[in-house]
């Protein structure tokens, strides 16, 4: 099929428009100057006054515990309600699992934030209530990615393994849990990239002593946009990216989840 050259022009223009302003972003984290007005000379320093930043350390510590602890527990409870939807065929599950993602950020955070002050109290933002809340719109990322790998799979398979006299553990153990390993892995990858760079959700259900990257670089842009801040955001674009890829690599269908869980929280609701 011939492809017309406005086609081929017009892809150009928009993955410039999405791209240019990233390579900006990475080139000027190396600019030896305090403005990004102008390029004046090539240095690491700005990595390394990142580096020795301690607060920004501890915002990193912070958004990866949170990354790591949300990607776990989605995990396991986004693997278990994968594996419930497709079993059960249920259209109330769907729609308790997929609506988070479905609905949009600053209606969860703001509703998550009333919850928790109702809740548990004025007191009550923490670590904990970020957790919650990222482990909330993560769980639906890994059920669908999870729901549609067993889809895809023979159920000769699990029936074989039961009028072997295989009980339902070991059958989820020894042929289940097997089969959907890239889709678990994957789901755990794009749950922690969700996770670790969001900032909407964060934002409303953060206390004031739990600074995250995302919050940090917005309170940083308030005042100017410092190489400093470039050099963070290469690290983060280059840590999303590697993720990004791994789980593509697992899972190639894992970059249109997102896409699949709107559609089948619209059609569940």
């Amino acid at each position: 099929m011939r492809r017309s050259p406005l086609l081929w022009i017009s892809s150009a223009l928009v993955f410039a428009f999405l791209y240019i302003p990233l390579i900006v972003v990475v080139v000027f984290s190396f600019n030896d100057s305090k403005l990004n007005a102008e390029w004046v000379g090539f240095t690491f320093d700005w990595y390394r006054v990142l580096f020795n930043n301690s607060a920004m350390l501890t915002a990193a510590r912070n958004s990866l515990f949170i990354a790591f602890m949300a990607a776990t527990l989605a995990t396991i409870l986004g693997m278990m309600a994968g594996i419930a939807m497709h079993r059960f065929r249920s259209r109330f599950l769907p729609f308790m699992t997929l609506t988070p993602l479905a609905m949009p950020e600053i209606l969860l955070g703001v509703s998550l934030l009333i919850f928790f002050i109702s809740a548990f109290g004025e007191n009550a933002l923490s670590l904990l209530t970020v957790i919650i809340a990222h482990t909330t719109f993560c769980i639906g990322f890994v059920a669908i990615i999870v729901r549609a790998r067993l889809a895809g799979m023979d159920e000769s398979v699990f029936e074989a393994a039961r009028d072997l006299g295989a009980t339902p553990w070991q059958t989820f153990r020894l042929v289940t849990f097997p089969l959907i390993r890239p889709a678990v892995i994957a789901g755990a990858l794009m749950s922690f990239t969700l996770s670790i760079d969001d900032f909407v959700i964060t934002f409303f259900t953060a206390g004031a002593g739990v600074p995250t990257l995302p919050l940090t670089i917005y309170t940083m842009i308030k005042i100017a946009v410092t190489p400093e801040v470039n050099a963070l955001s290469t690290l983060m674009m280059l840590l999303t990216l590697f993720l990004i890829i791994v789980a593509t690599r697992v899972a190639p269908d894992v970059l249109r989840s997102k896409r699949l869980v709107e559609d089948d929280a619209e059609s569940n609701a």
